[in-house]
């Protein structure tokens, strides 16, 4: 989840912005921050930088694996063409058009 040091920042900042007037509301208002900011983020589909990074190096890892894949994959097609056989070619010359 997120850092609730995060958070408490985040309020600190906003009610540091809030106009001087309205001091006398400011501690009421931290609060209102606070459990506003702790709902929306908690709805958030989010991760952590840490949990980011190992998924980024896991997509590379497996992107490298398929282009391996693919690769191999693409020298076996090439290798194993099929030869026409006698059959393939009396029935491709019976199918031809004659002139």
């Amino acid at each position: 989840m997120f850092d609730p040091k995060a958070i408490d920042e985040i309020v600190s900042r906003l009610s540091n912005s809030m106009h001087p007037g309205l001091t006398h509301i400011k501690e009421d208002m931290e609060k209102n921050f606070h459990v506003i900011l702790q709902s929306v983020l908690g709805k958030l589909d989010l991760v952590t930088r840490e949990e980011f990074e190992v998924q980024k190096l896991l997509l590379a890892k497996c992107r490298v694996k398929l282009d391996d894949l693919e690769q191999r994959i693409s020298a076996i097609e090439t290798h194993e063409q099929p030869a026409p056989t006698a059959e393939t070619s009396i029935s491709e010359s019976h199918d031809a058009p004659k002139n």
